[in-house]
């Protein structure tokens, strides 16, 4: 419980936050559903595919029951086939934070999607560039014809950085930059301000890959057996192209090549475990554990108890909050 809201107009003064991170499955979001009533916190999501309304289950966003049980923001904000920038998000999320912090409350960032935590724990300066269509489909016609690794080595020519920092393989991103170069005339590397504007402390959450590919693929047969294929076949239902982030993600993707007769189920569902493995192994490159920001926690009991203690000393070298529950 918080004993004083933290409202503090020094200039020097940068309210905090709380970020838990780590791979897919690993148990971010339970530990954040056990600290929030002890902090009397919020969650405001980090999920890329959790901004998108009617993808419950193959984003494993939070049920109804916790969503009530815990305030939860950036969740359900736009439809499958609309547009999402990472400006956007970052917007959003600077505006569900301050509000949380408005109130006395505490807010927890909570996801496993590396540049949406960077894009607010660093403060990255994002381009404010609008999407072109046109030429998206000149570059995305590029990708299908020469392959993804020749598009991704244009981007190498104009802004080596940025290319060393995308994987060739996310067409998506790699356009992106390509878009956001070819219209501003500035490079896409993103650069952290000098000054974030919260006093951040990172909690990760991880495991053995053994039990985390166990954890995996069992959440990937949940998800099957409980409406990940009906799901996909209403989203397309109501009219989303498969070629939308949305649905043209990981799990998703696998899903519409069975509905379209491109591959049986148990391939797709051996397909999705095999990249959702290689995907939580691409997450330490966002969060790694050798980075000493991050304090790294393996779930269990002790990890509740651990992430209080750090949080409590966090907060009080940062604000004059105090955390009854602890003291």
């Amino acid at each position: 419980m918080i004993s004083e809201p933290w409202l503090n107009n020094s200039s020097e003064y940068r309210p905090p936050l709380i970020c838990i991170v780590g791979p897919t499955a690993v148990g971010k979001s339970a530990l954040a559903l056990a600290l929030a009533p002890l902090l009397s916190a919020e969650i405001i999501s980090a999920d890329s595919r959790q901004v998108y309304r009617y993808l419950d289950v193959g984003t494993a966003k939070p049920t109804a029951e916790e969503q009530c049980a815990v305030q939860h923001h950036l969740i359900d904000v736009v439809d499958p086939e609309d547009d999402f920038s990472l400006a956007e998000f970052q917007d959003r999320a600077y505006l569900a934070i301050d509000d949380v912090l408005q109130r006395g409350r505490i807010p927890l960032l909570v996801g496993g999607t590396g540049l949406y935590v960077r894009a607010v724990a660093d403060g990255l300066q994002l381009p404010r560039v609008a999407p072109d269509p046109e030429l998206r489909k000149l570059l995305e016609a590029y990708a299908a014809e020469h392959g993804p690794e020749a598009l991704h080595g244009r981007l190498t020519v104009v802004d080596p950085l940025a290319a060393s920092r995308i994987d060739p393989r996310n067409v998506r991103r790699v356009i992106r930059a390509l878009e956001v170069i070819e219209k501003s005339g500035q490079p896409f590397s993103l650069e952290s301000v000098p000054r974030p504007r919260y006093d951040v402390l990172t909690l990760g959450v991880t495991t053995d890959r053994a039990t985390l590919y166990r954890q995996i693929d069992a959440r990937i047969d949940w998800q099957i057996q409980n409406g990940l294929i009906e799901e996909t076949r209403t989203v397309l239902d109501r009219g989303c192209p498969t070629n939308r982030p949305a649905i043209s993600g990981l799990g998703y993707r696998e899903i519409v090549a069975f509905l379209e007769g491109r591959m049986d189920l148990p391939t797709a569902v051996e397909r999705i475990k095999f990249e959702t493995h290689r995907f939580s192994r691409q997450q330490y490159t966002w969060f790694r554990l050798e980075d000493p920001r991050i304090h790294w926690l393996t779930p269990g009991p002790w990890a509740v108890k651990r992430a209080l203690a750090l949080i409590a000393r966090h907060l009080h070298g940062s604000s004059q909050l105090t955390l009854e529950v602890i003291q």
